[in-house]
Order: structure tokens, then sequence, then C-alpha cells
């Protein structure tokens, strides 16, 4: 116990300048609208703010109607089979055992909607798969249990951690100075255990590109707003991109079962106006340039 509370004391130690200092630095990105986060007694999909996520909903529904066709269909197959077929209806029942065409029938037709299905299908997950050039290209590495980010075209990396972990002076509950840390951060109370301490900041309508990969175990990257889900593992980099449409907070958490703080590994996405972000790569370029020491220059950047 004495071990765990000195490795939660140094981390936070050695946390709580960059936290500082990134604090200060989004501070200059604006006041920016929640909009990717679950919704209380909500249905179907979040909000979709890419191309990927609409697709993916509009799959979704087209499923729906094929399924519940389909399923209203058997069920009255079933009916009519009870009603008109029962003991009391059908006392004499028939004797055959084979009927050609119908055998055809449930052979043929089953295959012809799911190659309708697969013309549909296949080509948004080729969408999906197929990585294009990235505007913004971000290597993003899991840890047990944080997120580490890097900007490969600069010299910008961070670790973003759940406001409320231990890292951050938490035990992973909500108290009185989780919450002072979530709203100095600018996040509601009910953001907690969506809300990091640090945040992934990129462009508007710009094509982002991550690069996936995992340090320990296999976690997963996953933000439902941009329709992405990648798997992070060890020893491989895969890769995913999205391009969000509208500004705004994102939330998304670990999707991968990666140890007993799982839950705890959150993701928030800033998606900021083109200027703001040149504005706030700039910055961190420019002041952070590698070197730690010299994060806390971050709060004067952006006056």
């Amino acid at each position: 116990m004495a071990l765990k509370k000195l490795l939660a004391a140094t981390a936070l130690t050695l946390a709580a300048p960059f936290a500082y200092a990134q604090s200060a630095l989004e501070s200059g990105l604006g006041e920016l609208e929640h909009i990717g986060k679950p919704e209380q007694a909500g249905l179907s999909f979040q909000a979709g703010v890419t191309e990927l996520a609409s697709d993916i909903r509009w799959l979704d529904n087209m499923l729906l109607v094929i399924i519940t066709v389909i399923s209203v269909f058997v069920m009255i197959l079933l009916a009519i089979c009870i009603v008109r077929y029962n003991a009391r209806a059908n006392k004499t029942p028939a004797t055959f055992t084979h009927n050609t065409p119908i055998e055809i029938a449930w052979t043929v037709v089953p295959i012809l909607i799911l190659v309708f299905i697969g013309a549909f299908s296949l080509p948004v997950l080729f969408k999906q798969q197929e990585i294009p050039e990235g505007d913004v290209t971000i290597k993003v590495t899991g840890y047990q249990w944080y997120w580490g980010y890097e900007y490969v075209d600069h010299e910008v990396g961070f670790e973003s951690y759940m406001i409320g972990a231990p890292a951050t002076g938490g035990d992973y509950r909500l108290n009185d100075d989780v919450r002072a840390q979530l709203a100095d951060a600018g996040y509601t109370e009910d953001e907690f255990l969506l809300a990091t301490d640090t945040a992934v900041v990129v462009p508007v309508n710009k094509t982002i590109v991550m690069q996936v990969t995992g340090a320990d175990v296999i976690h997963s990257w996953t933000i439902p707003a941009f329709g992405v889900k990648q798997d992070a593992v060890p020893g491989r980099l895969a890769e995913l991109w999205f391009e969000a449409e509208e500004e705004g907070v994102y939330f998304g958490q670990c999707s991968e079962l990666c140890g007993f703080a799982h839950a705890y590994m959150p993701i928030t996405v800033k998606v900021v106006s083109e200027e703001a972000y040149e504005a706030w790569l700039a910055a961190a370029v420019d002041e952070y340039g590698g070197n730690p020491e010299s994060l806390p220059a971050f709060e004067t950047a952006m006056n």
C-alpha cells in the first residue's frame, strides 16, 4: 500500500507541470460544445460528425429495415403454421418430406440478401481501411492505464490521464478535489470518467491519421462520434483516419479489456478551427520543443 501511494505521488509530481501547462495552452482554444458524449436514455449511435460515422449509421438503418422485414415474415409464417396446422385444425397431417421449389427459395433468397448487404457494407468497410494521406498524423500509444500521443511531424508529445486518476491526484472516485479539477478544465461533473487532463487537438475539416499501438497489452482507441475504433496491439502499428466536420469536444474510452483499471482510460479529442489549431501547434512547438522544462511557457504563449 505504501509503495502504491509512493508511485501515485511520484506520477502526480511528474505530471502536474505538464497538466498545468497543457491546460493553459488549451485555454486559448475558446469555448467548445461538448457534443461527443453519451446522453441519458439515449438510443442508437451518438450523433456522427464524420463521413465514416454517417456511413455506419446509414448502414445500420438499412440492416434494421432488412432484419425487421425478415423477422415479421418469419413471425407470420409461424402464426400461419400454428393456426392452420395444429392438431385440431389439421387432424390428418401430410406425409410428404420435400418441396423442391421451397427448398430452392430458402437457399437462394438468403444468398441474395447477403449479396445485397455485402454490396453496401463492403464499400463502407473499405473506406475505413483505406488510409488517405493525412493533413495531421498522430501516433497514439495505449499504456496501463492512460494514453500517450505524439504529433509525428512536430516535436510535440504528451500523455493523457483521466481526471481523477492517481496520476492527477485522485483514486478513481468523484470527490470535491476531482470536481474542482473538472471545473477548472472546463468539464461538468457528469463528464467524470470521460474527461482527461490533456486532450488531443485537431483541426476541423482536415484528414487526421492516427497510428495506433500498445506498449503493454491490447487496448482499443475509440471515438463513437467519429465512427472509428482500432485495437492497439503491442509490436504492431495500425492506422485509422477521420475528418471531423464540426468543432467540439468528443469523448471515447478504451474498448478492449486491458486490466483492472480498464474503465479509467478515457479519450478526449478537441476539434477546433484551423486557425486555433495552428496557434495551438505553434505554441506547442515553439514553447514546448520536446523539452518538459519549458512547459510552463505554454501559459504566456497563448496570451
